[in-house]
């Protein structure tokens, strides 16, 4: 048999193999693309479009929307269900002005924080609200007591469900978009706006059923069930569910700003954070079992003190973030990236603000004065002197109106190169500790390169804004705190000349 295998494979004509000495010839008779016979499949390329991810997301997130109010409606009723819209909507805006407030220093993009109100709001409410009914229904089953099952879901089924799905989205950030997700404030923000839509959802449940109960029995006014339902939830505590998942962000953040090689502690944190979420939120469902004053002990003993912690450990981290700004920075500065000024200016809020106004100011003042004073004279920096009009000529609308857009694009430029050093300081810091990736020579080379191309615009107004705050003085020049060398700026020189790093230098021949 095998005999006959060997003789037949034997008698078939050999199949000419080509030989790899001869890869040029043979690569330099290969048709052209367009009559090619066989063609790359484009195997799982789909998934990998960014495309195709967003519109997957923002179609899961609209059918989660559109399955749970719908089923809210369905328990509250056109009318209620409007009316609950109306107010749960109120306490929004604060909660989110709050927590971008705190996320000032490095803001998070609009997208991340969308995303995640959008998952509170929808995802998570609608898990919340199936999973929370299952519960309920199978333990009154197995019980036949309804009164029992309805005090062990909310104390035990809801803060493990709603905790969980409300994590999720932070999870989400912190594995896909990590490089966004940098330590306890941004932990606290995304945990804060993924709340906010949770609460925004369930308080449209809450108000729509109360305002359908006072429809029955006819009360109205201050003393309706609406009216008290509203104030316990969106005047009292309109910060309970924010204040339950926050912890959850402290632990991913925490777990941010921790060594890559410790893998336990970057499980554990966030893990833990879950924990104290869901004990915290069931303490706070079952306050309503512990008596008549139950509620309002658990609320001035426990709630309020542990809010006020928890805004102390957030404003402590963003005065850290700052603090990082001028203890990184300055290495840079002694390397000719940043200016002496530019750290202590950046790790100012007030000199921040007032460098972007300055910015924004500076292509009007070409028309009207100077906003840096005398040291700063109209034609100074890339295309300050535009549109310059004499004295005792007004200028013209359309001058004025070009003058307003080039300040909101050099305010533009100002703000971002901001956030830009900002994310170059955390950085640097995790990588002193060890938590940056491999690819950290790539980020800070990119982070340089956006601070290079928005030299010219940025440099001016944060030096102004460093010398009329007070934070520029001469035994305040920061110092480099690293011993080992540092790349200088020269390597970006492809950029282009830069007069105010180097204005006793002629420009390089074009």
């Amino acid at each position: 048999m095998s005999d006959g295998s060997v003789q037949q494979r034997q008698s078939q004509p050999a199949v000419p193999l080509l030989e790899e000495q001869r890869v040029g010839e043979i690569l330099a008779a290969v048709p052209e693309r367009r009559h090619w016979r066989y063609r790359p499949r484009r195997v799982g390329m789909v998934w990998r479009s960014r495309t195709f991810r967003i519109a997957a997301v923002c179609t899961v997130l609209a059918l989660c929307g559109l399955a749970i109010l719908a089923l809210v409606r369905d328990q509250t009723g056109t009318e209620g269900f409007l009316v609950g819209l109306g107010l749960a909507v109120l306490p929004v805006p604060l909660l989110m002005a709050a927590f971008r407030w705190l996320d000032r220093v490095e803001p998070a993009p609009w997208r991340n924080l969308l995303f995640s109100f959008a998952w509170g709001a929808f995802a998570a409410a609608l898990v919340a609200i199936i999973a929370n009914s299952f519960a309920t229904r199978w333990i009154a089953t197995a019980t036949a007591d309804p009164s029992d099952a309805d005090t062990l879901g909310a104390t035990v089924i809801a803060p493990v469900v709603e905790e969980s799905a409300k994590a999720a989205a932070v999870l989400l950030i912190f594995l896909f978009r990590r490089r966004e997700f940098n330590g306890i404030v941004d932990g606290v923000v995304i945990a804060g706006f993924t709340a906010s839509g949770f609460a925004f959802t369930e308080n449209i449940l809450y108000l729509g059923t109360a305002f359908g109960e006072d429809q029955q029995i006819g009360t109205s006014g201050v003393v309706s069930m609406t009216a008290a339902t509203f104030f316990v939830r969106a005047v009292m505590s309109p910060f309970a569910h924010p204040l339950f998942t926050v912890l959850t962000g402290i632990g991913f953040g925490l777990a941010a700003v921790s060594a890559r090689h410790r893998r336990i502690r970057r499980i554990a944190l966030p893990l833990l954070g879950l924990v104290l979420a869901m004990g915290m939120h069931a303490l706070w469902n079952g306050s309503a079992s512990l008596g008549p004053y139950g509620f309002y002990a658990v609320y001035g003993v426990f709630m309020v003190p542990v809010f006020g912690l928890v805004t102390w450990l957030a404003i402590w981290s963003r005065r850290r973030e700052l603090r990082t700004l001028s203890a990184e920075l300055p290495a840079y500065a002694a390397a000719g990236w940043l200016t002496p000024a530019e750290p202590l200016a950046l790790s100012s809020m007030r000199a921040r603000g007032m460098a972007r106004d300055a910015a924004r100011q500076r292509h009007v003042a070409a028309v009207w004065g100077s906003p840096y004073g005398p040291g700063y004279a109209p034609g100074y920096g890339q295309g300050y002197g535009q549109g310059y009009v004499a004295p005792g000529r007004g200028p013209s609308a359309r001058a004025k109106a070009q003058a307003k857009a080039n300040g909101r694009a050099a305010a533009r430029a100002v703000a971002e190169y901001e956030s830009f050093a900002t994310s170059l300081a955390s950085l640097r810091r995790q990588a002193r500790r060890g938590a940056a990736g491999p690819d950290f020579a790539e980020r800070e080379l990119e982070l340089l390169h956006h601070l290079w191309q928005r030299r010219d615009v940025a440099a001016p107004a944060l030096t102004y804004a460093a010398h009329a705050t007070g934070r520029l003085r001469p035994h305040r020049l920061p110092a480099a705190p690293y011993a080992y060398p540092f790349p200088q700026h020269t390597q970006y020189g492809g950029y282009g000349y830069n007069p105010y790093l180097a204005p006793h230098r002629p420009p390089p021949p074009q």
